[in-house]
């Protein structure tokens, strides 16, 4: 049953702000006098389907009949830490956005309420239930909308003019293209590889992961094989990156640089290519209309062979806070978001594919340039959830990130890494908080297509 609900619920998210600011209180103390409202807050990190989902808050706040006001809160790549701060100075928000690499974080920072208490059984039998994605140790804390999958995006005009014929299949072609493209694109300000370093965790978890995953290993450093941390597969990845900065082949200030900044450059044609989740389509269609001809492809492995999968991430999308005084309130702002032609629509405007078996039977395919780069291959697929650990000192990112924009011994870096990822895990199965046991038959390259039979 499990794997029938994934190869139902494979998918692909197609698009990648807008921020609404309000008081939380009601516009009259009096409730159910007329004219009152109650106010709650959504906040996500979402960026690329903003304006749908502004239409949709507008339409609950316009048309539902329990006089709900929700607030919409757009964050960027400070989502994380906004809401660390939101809930140290309990200026929380109702309604969260929740991820594939953050709820697992959220869930152990107290962050989340479990919604078990409104799940009917229809909607038990509708909603998948994804251990680690959307629920934990027996209980559920979201519910899924649509997944994603992740690509090499490249400007198919500047491989053209670099005399590129294929997308690279490994580091090297990938540093020796980047070289290329930039020898011919330089003149009018167009370079051959960018990163979004303004997050080096959003930009490595777009690049580095997933070029790890494909060719074998945990795209956080664990091994699940060992259960122990290991960075040192990432070595070649992150000498990778760092040649293509010292050649001047990398956007000059990447360091600085957001992910909607960078889209913007890339659908001007100033990139040549760059790594990141299939929500590209629809950013190039409607947020930053390509000005270029551009297409996605598999992303390159170390050396060319394919030992994993590359990971398909989702399984979640609204989740109530734990800080909420009004529970009931936002679960009808959940169940508005959730119910059937939201989600159809969701899909069918273009802004991702249903992971809801009940949604993906009836909705149409979303016709979206570029969308057949992103549709799931036999690359794809599902990896364990690694454990979360709070690491003493830098994270392996910000580590790797220094690295490359400023050198240093990267071997020295690795077994720092190692040895602090490693204290971390023990003290935390030590605890309790988390459970981690080898696996020793795992085999990564099992994963890659099994959900798209």
């Amino acid at each position: 049953m499990k794997k029938k609900l994934w190869a139902a619920a494979l998918c692909v998210a197609i698009i990648g702000g807008i921020t609404a600011c309000g008081s939380k209180d009601s516009a009259n103390p009096e409730s159910g006098s007329p004219g009152s409202k109650t106010k709650i807050t959504y906040w996500t990190g979402d960026r690329h389907d903003s304006e749908y989902i502004k239409e949709l808050v507008d339409e609950f706040n316009k048309t539902n009949p329990d006089h709900i006001e929700v607030e919409l809160v757009i964050k960027g790549d400070d989502f994380d830490q906004a809401l660390d701060m939101s809930f140290q100075t309990s200026e929380a928000p109702d309604v969260i956005r929740v991820k594939e690499n953050t709820i697992q974080t959220f869930y152990k920072k107290g962050f989340l309420s479990p919604i078990d208490e409104f799940m009917t059984d229809e909607l038990k039998e509708k909603f998948p239930l994804m251990d680690n994605l959307n629920s934990f140790d027996g209980k559920r804390y979201s519910l899924p909308n649509y997944g994603t999958t992740m690509r090499l995006i490249y400007n198919k005009e500047l491989f053209e003019k670099a005399g590129i014929t294929s997308p690279p299949t490994t580091l090297d072609e990938l540093v020796a293209d980047a070289k290329k493209i930039t020898e011919v694109g330089k003149g009018s300000g167009a370079y051959g590889f960018a990163q979004n370093f303004k997050s080096p965790a959003s930009a490595l978890g777009r690049s580095a992961r997933v070029i790890a995953e494909v060719s074998g290993y945990g795209g956080f450093g664990y091994d699940f094989k060992t259960a122990r941390y290991d960075f040192g597969p990432f070595k070649p990845i992150i000498e990778a990156f760092k040649q293509i900065k010292d050649d001047g082949s990398m956007l000059p200030g990447v360091e600085s640089l957001d992910i909607d900044p960078l889209r913007a450059q890339f659908a001007e044609g100033k990139i040549g290519m760059y790594l990141s989740f299939s929500a590209e389509a629809g950013v190039y269609q409607s947020q930053f209309p390509a000005k270029i001809d551009w297409a996605a492809a598999p992303a390159p492995s170390i050396d060319g062979d394919f030992k994993g999968a590359s990971g398909f991430l989702g399984g979640q999308w609204l989740a109530i806070s734990s800080k909420t005084q009004e529970k009931e309130v936002a679960w009808k702002f959940m169940q508005y978001m959730y119910n059937d032609s939201t989600l159809k629509q969701y899909q069918e405007k273009g802004f991702g594919i249903a992971m809801v078996p009940s949604v993906s039977e009836v909705a149409a395919t979303p016709s979206v340039k570029g969308i057949e780069g992103f549709l799931p291959n036999q690359y794809d697929g599902v990896w364990p959830v690694a454990p979360t650990v709070a690491v003493q000192g830098t994270k392996s990112d910000d580590a790797f990130f220094k690295y490359i924009v400023s050198g240093g011994d990267l071997d020295a870096i690795i077994a720092d890494l190692n040895q602090r990822y490693n204290s971390a895990l023990d003290a935390a199965k030590a605890s309790g908080e988390v459970k981690a046991e080898p696996m020793p038959d795992f085999d990564p390259a099992k994963l890659a297509g099994q959900y798209t039979k």
